[in-house]
């Protein structure tokens, strides 16, 4: 780790020498350690040391949990929060583990086929959509200003995740809280629902169509 740290101050004039330093001996890591003898969660850990200590304004990460268990993802995301609010750092993440993605995002963006498919503060989109659970009905018949995102039935019920601008007081369904998982799944599975019905229809087009 030693050597990389060094790499770390020749490479960047912002480097903060002490930050790294420290960050290292509070995880309890010697510097004297090979950083491939480390556990993933310490490798992770490493590696957002060395990203932190250039002090960016920016820092754009892709997947960092994915390859952690919890524990380890837990503690990496409490330090990631805590470079947050020390340096004003401005956070990009990617990642599929959408509940890691409530406890520390305040701004999603789900992307499915290179498209956008909602963007919104994390607080405004839970508080936009509703899980509604009732006596099983036609999903299209629904009251106006109920935009329906996904549906289900099982036996005589029918549960939807809508999207609405007040909250819903309707006596046939009981309502509950939408989760983020709920809401990124919901959204996925209707981009992948009309690309794949997209591509049903491909083969009927006149062969003059130009596709759009």
């Amino acid at each position: 780790m030693a050597d990389l740290l060094h790499l770390g101050n020749a490479l960047n004039p912002a480097w903060d020498g002490a930050l790294a330093s420290g960050r290292i001996a509070a995880l309890g890591l010697d510097p004297a350690q090979k950083a491939g003898k480390l556990s993933g969660g310490q490798r992770a850990q490493l590696a957002l040391t060395l990203a932190i200590a250039k002090r960016p304004e920016l820092l754009i990460l892709d997947e960092p949990v994915a390859s952690l268990g919890p524990l380890a993802r837990r503690e990496f995301l409490q330090g990631l929060m805590e470079a947050v609010a020390d340096q004003q750092l401005s956070v990009v993440l990617s990642s599929h583990l959408v509940a890691d993605l409530e406890r520390v995002c305040d701004y999603l963006v789900v992307l499915t086929a290179g498209r956008v498919q909602i963007a919104g503060s994390v607080g405004e989109l839970l508080a936009g959509h509703q899980l509604l659970t009732g006596p099983r009905c036609d999903h299209a018949a629904v009251p106006a200003g109920w935009q329906v995102i996904s549906a289900s039935d099982a036996g005589g019920q029918t549960t939807l995740l809508i999207r609405a601008a007040t909250p819903v007081h309707d006596p046939p369904w009981t309502v509950s809280r939408a989760g983020l998982e709920d809401l990124v799944l919901a959204y996925m599975s209707q981009a992948a629902g009309r690309t794949g019905a997209g591509r049903t229809g491909a083969g009927r087009r006149p062969a003059l169509e130009v596709p759009r």
